[in-house]
């Protein structure tokens, strides 16, 4: 086991740009995601920049991946400090109620919903052995009933029944998880960081 005084983050799903921030505030960055190749290629790219990270195979819909992910963590490390549950998925079968798959609606809930929660279950005992441990769900306002329910808002057409709903649930696990943990050192919080062009939406830069 190695005794790192570095914070240890790991970062769900292969995206850069959040790795590269946890990174940059000095933390040792565990890149999780489920495609090795991509994976692999975004450490590589994040090592080149002078950032501590070091790629992790986890694939939320693999329960034994996130197990063994966590055996790891434990073997080298000890310890978890930061959880960012940022892995998430869109469907294009997903839409309006009346319209969406129902197939779809389930793939994208197994991700950003139970996936999340597995994630953080399954890493929990680490986190309670930090000093002081963090947890970030990223969010979306498309999770936000307040939002979807104002029709000027600026989102208000994107009715995504899955994508939406997984969201506003990942939020309720933010909330139900800081009340269980409110009297450990884990603090647990939801972040959105804004309609962002990457891979999961083709790089787009606006949202429909």
């Amino acid at each position: 086991m190695q005794t790192s005084t570095a914070r240890i983050a790991l970062v769900t799903g292969a995206n850069k740009g959040i790795a590269r921030q946890v990174g940059k505030a000095g933390a040792r960055v565990l890149l999780g995601a489920r495609d090795a190749t991509r994976g692999i290629s975004a450490a590589a790219t994040l090592t080149a920049e002078g950032i501590d990270v070091h790629f992790i195979h986890i694939d939320l819909g693999k329960p034994a991946t996130i197990q063994s992910a966590a055996a790891a963590i434990e073997a080298e490390y000890g310890r978890l400090d930061v959880l960012v549950n940022n892995a998430g998925i869109v469907d294009r079968a997903d839409g309006p109620p009346g319209k969406a798959s129902i197939d779809a609606v389930r793939r994208i809930f197994d991700t950003n919903l139970f996936g999340a929660l597995a994630v953080t279950q399954a890493m929990l005992p680490l986190l309670r052995k930090s000093s002081s441990a963090r947890v970030v769900n990223v969010s979306s306002g498309l999770g936000s009933l307040t939002h979807n329910s104002d029709p000027a808002w600026e989102f208000a057409p994107v009715k995504r029944m899955g994508y939406n709903a997984s969201k506003a649930a990942l939020n309720m696990l933010t909330v139900l998880l800081a009340a269980e943990l409110k009297n450990t050192g884990i603090k647990v919080n939801s972040a959105n960081p804004g309609f962002t062009a990457t891979d999961m939406n083709d790089r787009k830069t606006l949202a429909f």
